[in-house]
């Protein structure tokens, strides 16, 4: 992997650049609804809106302006014409920045990554005008950005990505125990989003435990709850020859790849925490898609999200 600064830490202005790539997901097609409290989230609500809904027997108090005289006529009774109402709708981004993800064996460093999609997927939600909100955390602290439809938000948001990523001069301290981690978002997120929210959480899934899938099935019971692993091929298989060096809170720790105990060992290791976060994933009722440090984020996010770049 190039050891450039731009693979290993994500800047702001960087993040903010991102908007173009945002806007190029989007297809011109997609529908762009006016108005200073329009989304693109259809509600249950019936009202006078942009999407006709249905037809029926008119009751007073509707509006006389919604009747449709050819059904009337054909029916010989008043009816009225209703459409669904379009509401913004809250949009929670869980973005994981802790130890685990201050790595990467080719591409860019699970941080860059993971700082990427949750931009990447700020500004869809600005552009489809829903609101925005966000949890990131590293294991030093946690910050959390009540959603909100405006763009001073979202830079700010931009902004705490930015700062929360480890640097080169900086890296995780294995001194720094007991802090942030993703159960402790979950957590939190379940307090802060409102029933009906559309929730991703961007993480690599490194520390998740079995409360992981009580947390997210709990979030997921009163919303839409998707997640974006990050993930490097280390990660999925090791090389079949040579030493190594990993990165371990007594400095570093070396291996040879070319031991088969060592493979073997490795492999069901991968293997069970594999199994673990598939059935997390299952029994919690989380979509789950994996990305790659080494993957494009526009083109792999271009394959998961909706048509048009929506992300409902």
């Amino acid at each position: 992997m190039a050891n450039t600064e731009a693979a290993v830490h994500s800047t702001l202005q960087e993040l903010v650049r991102l908007q173009a790539d945002a806007r190029a997901l989007k297809l011109p097609s997609a529908r762009r609804i006016r108005g200073r409290q329009t989304g693109l989230r259809q509600s249950r609500q019936r009202g006078r809106g942009m999407t006709f809904a249905e037809v029926r027997q008119y009751q007073p108090g509707d509006d006389i302006r919604s009747i449709d005289w050819r059904v009337t006529a054909r029916r010989q009774s008043p009816h009225t014409k209703l459409y669904e109402e379009e509401r913004e709708r809250p949009v929670l981004l869980i973005a994981d920045l802790g130890p685990t993800l201050f790595f990467a064996s080719t591409g860019a460093y699970k941080q860059v990554r993971c700082a990427q999609i949750t931009a990447l997927l700020a500004w869809l939600t600005l552009m489809a005008g829903d609101q925005v909100g966000g949890l990131i955390f590293n294991n030093q602290e946690l910050k959390v950005m009540r959603p909100a439809r405006r763009k001073k938000s979202l830079l700010r948001l931009l902004d705490t990505l930015a700062k929360q990523q480890y640097q080169q001069d900086s890296p995780p301290s294995s001194s720094l125990t007991g802090g942030p981690d993703l159960n402790t978002a979950l957590a939190e997120a379940r307090r802060v989003a409102h029933t009906g929210s559309r929730i991703f959480v961007i993480s690599d899934f490194m520390t998740m435990t079995p409360e992981t899938t009580s947390l997210m099935g709990a979030l997921a019971r009163h919303n839409n709850v998707s997640a974006f692993r990050i993930m490097d091929p280390l990660e999925k298989q090791l090389p079949r020859s040579g030493r190594f060096a990993v990165a371990g809170p007594d400095g570093p720790v070396w291996f040879d790849a070319s031991n088969p105990g060592f493979q073997r060992a490795w492999q069901a290791k991968v293997a069970d925490h594999e199994q673990q976060l598939a059935e997390c994933f299952r029994t919690s009722g989380v979509q789950a898609a994996t990305i790659m440090t080494e993957d494009n984020p526009v083109e792999a996010l271009r394959l998961h999200l909706g048509s048009g770049g929506r992300i409902g």
